[in-house]
């Protein structure tokens, strides 16, 4: 298809063909630039990292690095940060919290020599801070000496209110690593019953942040928030995610999930990372840092935004009136979210795709161009065969005993007809069968053909 002559069949009809591609699950790294493809491929050799997990890990390491120094601009009120909520599933000892700690080793060293700085710094203010003013202004020193702040990127177990007044001090942005991601929303109401939720539903759009607590040291208003969250969490546990209000509020919807179809134990080898990877990944995420960007008479962080080009937005109009399509022919209200949501991250994707490209020399970033959207398109394919396959689990979870049996002795293809008879024999009414079947079209079953259905 020729680039220039897009026709709004045609890119919807390639949008249906990428989206089919994805059909086997697996992590699409050909979105990376042959830099980063390198290096998730020799972590999987060398280490035994799963690609799932190491491509996701990288994909949100690159979007932190990014934080509100970039933004993509679909209209001319309409911006995206590149938030990312992301979520690496799997049972214990699969190999999820390597794969996490290699991608954001470059902000670890960052913070760490932040750290040491500001502890100077601070040891010097407090050394200040003990002379009288005359001896200040004798020393030639401020009269009012301020206070340093602290440069980083990276939080973990911590409230709203001590997380947005590192923010207003980091206005690049943050990320909260957490490696048991469940201790994350397990924490939403452990002050006020769902203030912390709705804290989060709000970030997620990057919607101001005001802090008028008292134990704050003044009111702290943050204009437009960058904070991901990445972490990992383990397959049993799903089930935590959709208590409470989660499963209504679109809390879940806005989590990308990475579970890999299947994750043997790594088995240990002789072969060693080529050191010159780990300082190319290095180098990649130093580039995004030590990216300048101007500030108001306001002193707010002034970002560069990214338009589309033309033959880029017409391919991502393509895809998203494909998408409407599904989401009106979708009978599950759950995957109706998911679909939703991946109308939003399909564009922050462009954006962290953009960008990786640029660090390796691929592309300039100027605008978004036709083949970030392509990547993206298969990005959010991906993303959403995972979600499905999390809303699978999760409804398995969910189920009675009743619910289950009849489930597990359910033959992997069967007929309306075939299914009453087997529910029957559990003693559940057809009527109440038929509400089960509908209610878990999309998750638990497929409907393949009238009156004809698959698990």
């Amino acid at each position: 298809m020729e680039t220039s002559k897009l026709t709004a069949e045609g890119i919807i009809g390639e949008a249906v063909r990428i989206g089919a591609k994805m059909s086997g699950g697996e992590f699409p790294i050909e979105v990376f630039p042959i830099r980063i493809q390198r290096i998730i491929s020799s972590l999987h050799d060398c280490q035994g990292y799963p690609v799932d997990y190491v491509a996701a890990a990288i994909l949100a390491a690159i979007a932190v690095g990014i934080g509100n120094s970039h933004l993509v601009q679909v209209k001319r009120n309409w911006l995206e940060s590149p938030i990312l909520y992301m979520a690496l599933i799997g049972r214990p000892g699969a190999n999820k919290s390597h794969p996490l700690s290699f991608a954001f080793q470059p902000f670890i060293e960052h913070d760490y020599c932040q750290n040491q700085e500001y502890q100077k710094l601070y040891a010097e203010y407090e050394r200040t801070m003990s002379m009288s003013k005359k001896e200040r202004l004798e020393a030639g020193l401020d009269e009012f000496p301020q206070a340093p702040v602290r440069r980083r990127f990276l939080v973990s177990d911590i409230t709203p209110e001590g997380l947005s007044l590192i923010h207003a001090q980091n206005p690049r942005g943050l990320c909260l690593w957490s490696d048991e991601l469940s201790a994350w929303f397990k924490n939403f109401n452990r002050y006020n019953n769902g203030s912390e939720e709705q804290f989060w539903l709000s970030v997620f759009n990057a919607k101001p942040t005001i802090s008028d607590r008292k134990s704050t040291q003044s009111s702290i208003f943050i204009r437009r928030p960058y904070i991901s969250v990445i972490g990992t969490i383990q397959k049993k546990i799903l089930g935590e995610l959709v208590k409470g209000e989660r499963s209504s509020n679109g809390f879940i919807d806005r989590i990308l999930f990475v579970m890999p179809e299947s994750v043997l134990k790594s088995r240990w080898n002789d072969r060693e990372t080529p050191e010159e990877l780990e300082i190319q990944w290095q180098q990649i995420i130093d580039k995004l840092i030590a990216q300048d960007y101007p500030h108001d008479e306001n002193n707010e962080l002034q970002p560069q935004c990214l338009p589309f080009d033309e033959n880029a937005k017409q391919r991502l109009y393509g895809w998203q009136h494909e998408n409407a399509r599904q989401c009106d022919m979708e009978t599950n209200d759950a995957l109706v979210g998911i679909y939703c949501k991946l109308e939003i991250y399909i564009i922050r994707f462009c954006l962290i795709i953009q960008l990786a490209r640029w660090t390796c020399g691929e592309c300039d970033k100027h605008t978004i161009d036709l083949e970030s959207v392509n990547r993206a398109i298969l990005l959010a394919e991906y993303f959403r065969t995972t979600a499905v396959k999390v809303q699978t689990a999760v409804s398995q979870e969910q189920l009675s005993e009743l619910h289950r049996n009849i489930y597990l002795n359910l033959p992997q293809r069967f007929t309306t007809a075939e299914g009453i008879g087997i529910a029957e024999s559990y003693g559940m009414k057809e009527h109440a069968f038929k509400m089960f079947l509908k209610r878990h079209i999309g998750t638990l079953f497929r409907k393949e053909n009238h009156g004809e259905y698959s698990k």
